[in-house]
């Protein structure tokens, strides 16, 4: 698309991304559902499978035979396409970010089977980090056959990465925030629109049309009083604390792989499938996402003991299973853990302070939105999540007191978002491809202006763009100014440049600098 025909479709583009968003949100919908279905398919032939084996060595012995065998055909899959590695996110987020083009089919066929294999053999991997993915390579595939440009394609994969977690979770609401929060990093009301549709689409069709329900709900009618929330802060802050520790153990895992690089690439995959094997037959609820431990949670009156042991199991087991590169995410296990993390502190403070039993179901849920605050830093968006799940936004004070406590820590601990880290690794890995730019292909870079930046005040003449890139729209609320050289930028203003993707590294690093940066 040339650079005036882009011009000109920009002008009319929120209104356009609307209807798009609707139209990613069903395909991204039909994709996500049937990911979870196909995933939900895995978990139960695993139990048959461990059911059947249970009591006979020999069927035992089969089974690791067959988990070595599931490895190696997770390995050709990586081979064939290595972005369908871990939980996806990291992959969306570059992307977007203008360094990697990965195949969209290529990934959804890829992370499909991969994922269904990893949970058939038990791996700890999550489906709502892979479903973001799906939504937004999907969002990519639509932008395709329609021949979008750059900006509207990186839109649409924004749409798509917001009804995946929509459909994975039914909770549109906080597809809509991580969209915004993790992927997308900027609250644009025209992203945020569209991200709208496509995650009230999505959630329809997983569960009106395909039938599925919730992950898991809450039933949390009673709310702390005020005079507990001493116990809140308290675990809020052990949130931070222990969040901190879970990021630096992934990475730690990550590496503690690459030092295995002497080993074949089957041999390594292998290592996560062989615990898995063990574990099938002594712990079998560590496996998969980790639903039955929720269930298992809050529907029986676990002793203390037993709630560390299977925190201590199922953490331990997600880093094996993650750190090994295995087409699946942490999204959900780090939810389990925070339940558990909030079942224990639960437990101590009733048997031990005398606090109120019946609100042990409060904190489960608090520690939850705590710890992925923590780890992910997108407080807002794990807030509403909870909330929803819990059918109920009564918790918001709660939620928000811990979350906040949460995220204060794991800054102040000096501690980088999990996905942040992640997408770091993924750039810095030697088989990532990246994007090369190309001198007549254009992109539009949008640009938002913040508070004591140091574009607040400066004119668009001395703002200090790369030669070649081109101010083709300055947004003031709703009026649109005319981009001068002599116009002078405020805080909360708008900027939409037309810039080669040959130039976008140089102008990624004049923006990031001065302003909040987008790369479309």
């Amino acid at each position: 698309m040339r650079a005036g025909e882009m011009v000109s479709r920009y002008d009319t583009l929120r209104t356009l991304l609307v209807f798009e968003g609707l139209l990613v949100g069903v395909a991204a919908g039909v994709v996500s559902a049937l990911y979870r279905y196909a995933l939900a398919k895995a978990d139960e032939i695993r139990e048959e499978i461990l059911s059947l084996c249970a009591g006979s060595p020999l069927r035992i012995a089969c089974w690791f035979a067959v988990l070595i065998g599931i490895a190696a055909l997770v390995t050709l899959l990586l081979k064939w396409e290595p972005m369908i590695s871990g939980s996806g996110i990291p992959q969306v987020e570059a992307e977007i970010s203008g360094y990697i083009r990965p195949t969209w089919w290529r990934i959804i066929a890829g992370k499909i089977v991969g994922g269904f294999l990893c949970i058939v053999g038990g791996l700890s991997l999550g489906r709502e980090g892979p479903s973001i993915q799906l939504g937004g390579m999907t969002g990519k595939g639509v932008s395709r056959m329609l021949g979008r440009f750059r900006l509207e394609e990186h839109f649409l994969i924004t749409c798509g990465a917001s009804a995946g977690l929509s459909a994975a979770f039914n909770a549109p609401l906080a597809g809509v925030m991580f969209a915004l929060e993790e992927v997308h990093k900027n609250f644009s009301a025209m992203v945020m629109l569209s991200c709208m549709a496509a995650s009230l689409v999505a959630d329809y069709i997983a569960n009106s049309i395909f039938g599925m329900k919730p992950v898991f709900s809450f039933d949390v009618d009673s709310m702390i009083p005020l005079g507990g929330y001493l116990y809140i802060v308290v675990l809020g802050l052990l949130c931070g604390v222990l969040g901190v520790i879970y990021n630096r153990v992934l990475l730690a895992s990550q590496t503690a792989y690459r030092k295995l690089s002497f080993l074949p690439q089957t041999a390594r995959i292998a290592i996560p499938f062989l615990f898995a094997g063990v574990l099938g037959f002594t712990m079998p609820e560590v496996l998969g996402g980790g639903h039955g431990m929720i269930v298992r949670l809050t529907g029986e009156r676990l002793g203390l003991s037993l709630i560390l042991l299977l925190l201590l199991a199922k953490f331990l087991f997600s880093m094996v299973s993650f750190g090994s590169g295995a087409p699946g995410g942490i999204f959900f296990p780090l939810l389990v853990l925070g339940a558990y993390i909030g079942g224990a502190y639960g437990t101590v403070v009733v048997d031990w302070l005398g606090f109120d039993r019946s609100f042990v179901s409060n904190l489960i849920i608090i520690a939850m939105a705590a710890l992925f605050s923590s780890i992910v830093r997108a407080p807002v968006t794990g807030i509403v999540l909870i909330s929803e799940m819990t059918g109920s936004f009564s918790h918001m004070l709660s939620l928000s007191t811990a979350s906040l406590l949460a995220y204060f820590v794991a800054e102040l601990l000096g501690s980088k978002p999990v996905y942040e880290s992640l997408t770091e690794r993924l750039l810095a890995g030697s088989k990532v491809k990246f994007a090369k730019g190309k001198v007549r292909a254009k992109s539009i870079v949008t640009s938002v202006v913040e508070e004591g930046s140091e574009a607040d005040g400066c004119t668009l003449e001395t703002l200090g763009l790369p030669t070649g890139c081109l101010v083709v729209s300055v947004t003031r609320g709703e009026e649109e100014l005319i981009p001068r050289g002599k116009l002078r930028l405020r805080a909360g203003d708008t900027l939409a440049t037309v810039v080669s993707e040959r130039d976008l590294a140089a102008m990624e690093s004049v923006m990031r600098h001065k302003t909040s940066f987008e790369v479309k």
